[in-house]
């Protein structure tokens, strides 16, 4: 048996539309995991910015962090990530510079490089009809670290930002995010929950080039993994099979929302979908307790990250609830260990 190795678990919640239901169900049941994860230990609670997706709610971030953090009182909250081309650096600066503000060293602003979405949602978010580039990523995220402070070269001042800076992380799912935050001595958060492949290399990169600072004199990483942690490792794989199919389609350019596990069974499925759903579900963490607790012994064990943020994407609430509880359970969480 794998050894366990002790460390922080944190929540990445996409806060997933289900068919049948309605986004305000789905936020708030993203409210009620945060109350649930808080109780059970969970060290940090993020949501992820997506837009044009009828399958996730959460293209808000500061909107519903802002109600998370009033239904909590301990548990770090934060964003995995904020979109950064997206969005103007004082905007996001304001933001969550609002957030620190009322609820002071609680508040994570975790950065991500892509839009996040499609071209054209990407265009119809930035206004703009010029040519779409990340490039310009380097000059925005100095311009937004600036507005916390003071130091903005036109002379702007984001109020109330200056003097209440959350924690910075940069997100990637490749890479050149992991070089950046090496380079820069933050914490770095891999997207391994849907780029498994790059996860190793990605480290490796942020561990050869990271430079101590005034965040971090040692590399501080963490991945985002999808997690289903059912009764048995049948009635997980039966669990997850609906998320995966939500997958498959978003590939095939069909976003839509979470089907229910009678839907994905009568999916018509053809040998190359079975291959893809297939390689999906090998590089998640699924199965009874027994399972997860080898399998995430051995991606921490593999990986050597300081924390590990599960994300469950089930059909039903309940049942992703009890799958938080379980791993919990399993991993020895306590509620005195949420910082």
């Amino acid at each position: 048996m794998t050894r366990y190795v002790p460390i922080p678990y944190s929540v990445l919640d996409l806060a997933p539309v289900a068919n049948g239901a309605t986004e305000t169900e789905a936020l708030r049941n993203s409210l009620d995991l945060a109350r649930v994860t808080e109780r059970l230990g969970f060290h940090r609670y993020w949501v992820a910015e997506h837009h044009n997706m009828p399958g996730i709610a959460s293209s808000a971030p500061a909107v519903l962090l802002a109600h998370i953090a009033m239904v909590t009182e301990r548990i770090r909250i934060g964003s995995g990530g904020v979109m950064l081309p997206n969005h103007a650096p004082l905007v996001v600066a304001e933001q969550f510079g609002m957030l620190e503000a009322l609820h002071p060293g609680r508040v994570d602003l975790g950065i991500g490089r892509a839009p996040g979405t499609d071209q054209v949602t990407a265009r119809a978010l930035r206004r703009t009809e010029g040519q779409l580039s990340v490039d310009d990523f380097p000059e925005q995220l100095t311009e937004l670290a600036n507005y916390f402070t003071g130091r903005d070269a036109q002379g702007v001042t984001a109020v109330p930002a200056l003097g209440n800076q959350p924690a910075i992380w940069l997100l990637g799912s490749s890479g050149y995010s992991a070089q950046v935050a090496g380079y820069l001595g933050l914490p770095f958060a891999f997207a391994h929950h849907f780029s498994s492949e790059n996860t190793l290399p990605a480290l490796a990169l942020y561990r050869e080039r990271f430079r101590p600072s005034a965040v971090l004199a040692e590399p501080y990483a963490l991945i985002a993994a999808n997690v289903v942690c059912g009764e048995d490792d049948e009635t997980a794989h039966r669990l997850a099979a609906p998320a995966a199919l939500q997958f498959l389609q978003l590939r095939k350019g069909k976003p839509g929302r979470l089907p229910s596990p009678e839907e994905t069974d009568e999916y018509p499925y053809s040998d190359l979908d079975r291959l893809f759903i297939a390689e999906r579900l090998d590089s998640q963490v699924i199965g009874g307790p027994d399972t997860v607790r080898e399998r995430l012994a051995e991606l921490v064990g593999s990986t050597g990250v300081q924390e590990l943020m599960i994300t469950t994407n089930v059909y039903r609430h309940a049942d992703r609830v009890r799958s938080y509880e379980r791993v919990a359970e399993l991993v020895g969480l306590r509620p005195a260990a949420v910082a």
